[in-house]
């Protein structure tokens, strides 16, 4: 009886937030509707100016990014190409790896969709067999790393899978929600709520570095993982 009496209470509790919320949906609507009917002809043609305007340079930003390299996940052959590419891109993620790491190719399944969902960032892939000194100095020791640049500038790491439930089934949501944390990709969830569940199990802390450069100090990891 307690137990049904606990899941009446929170059925009602769930019904009187629903209604609340759809209370202040229809509340915003109608407010909106009766701007839109105090505005005379100019003010709704300034409005749908302004709207174009702002698609014209979406658009515009959309083929700039993709005449970067953006929408697709890359491999630059060398780590000459890796400070051109970071260079030229607000927002960079750079995938090291190595081919007998059987990890790298799990990170690889998640960056081909994350690339062509965020045109707003660059998703490149490097092999630290022909970047020794990039990797010397990043201080890479970890396979696989994520290095996320912001701005020209190494802004956090991804090292191994430690910050995406500890495991190696994590989804593509989960690392979406890492690389938000780092503002390195526009992050439309909670940034509070991780993907994955047993957050207290797994954990969700992660190492944050602040405005560290590509040839600053370099980054110190604890173990190589294979």
């Amino acid at each position: 009886m307690e137990a049904d009496a606990s899941v009446d209470m929170f059925s009602k509790v769930l019904e009187n937030q629903l209604l609340q919320t759809t209370k202040l949906v229809e509340e915003h609507l109608d407010s909106e509707i009766q701007k839109l009917d105090k505005m005379d002809e100019d003010e709704l043609e300034r409005l749908k100016e302004k709207r174009l305007e702002a698609l014209r340079k979406a658009q515009q930003q959309k083929q700039e990014w993709l005449s970067k390299g953006h929408g697709e996940y890359r491999e630059i052959p060398s780590e000459r190409d890796f400070f051109q590419e970071v260079k030229e891109s607000k927002k960079v993620v750079c995938h090291f790896y190595r081919d007998s790491t059987f990890r790298c190719k799990i990170l690889d399944r998640h960056l081909v969709i994350l690339s062509k969902k965020h045109l707003e960032t660059k998703f490149l892939k490097l092999n630290v067999e022909k970047a020794p000194f990039l990797c010397e100095r990043l201080h890479i020791k970890v396979i696989p790393t994520l290095a996320l640049v912001k701005d020209g500038k190494t802004q956090d790491y991804v090292v191994g899978f430690t910050d995406l439930g500890n495991t190696d089934d994590f989804t593509t949501e989960t690392l979406e929600w890492r690389l938000g944390c780092s503002d390195i990709l526009n992050y439309s969830g909670n940034l509070m709520e991780p993907p994955f569940q047993n957050q207290k199990k797994f954990g969700t802390n992660f190492t944050k570095l602040e405005k560290k450069t590509i040839r600053g100090k370099k980054y110190d990891s604890d173990s190589d993982d294979d």
